[in-house]
């Protein structure tokens, strides 16, 4: 059983910066890859970024060049940091987390969720 914890959501003015924190917890497993996700009301579950492996990272369009993943292995950790935040950024953030390898999933596993809402 792995654990998926968000934090660092909140209320941000336009233009503003937030970074969104995920920690995994429990044992005997590997996180291959994880990634972002976000749902605004009205909205189906898009995916914001992800990150696999250490090094390869994809992004949605409305969102590149503003926000970055990244991951802290030694704490079982990894980010979002979201910059020239924007109104339309307003959802509900989850964090994703895949164990395993590339060639074999062994879990799929989502964070509860944190509010993100841009507003003047």
């Amino acid at each position: 059983q792995v654990q998926l914890v968000e934090s660092g959501g909140g209320l941000v003015q336009p233009g503003g910066a937030l970074r969104l924190s995920c920690v995994a917890s429990g044992s005997g497993f590997s996180i291959y890859a994880m990634g972002w996700y976000r749902q605004a009301p009205g909205k189906q579950r898009e995916l914001v970024a992800r990150i696999i492996g250490s090094s390869t990272t994809n992004y949605a369009d409305s969102i590149k060049g503003r926000f970055t993943i990244s991951r802290d292995n030694a704490e079982n950790t990894f980010y979002l940091q979201m910059n020239s935040l924007k109104p339309e950024d307003t959802a509900v953030y989850y964090c994703n987390a895949a164990t395993g390898t590339v060639v074999r999933t062994t879990g799929i596993y989502w964070g509860q969720g944190t509010q993100v809402t841009v507003s003047s």
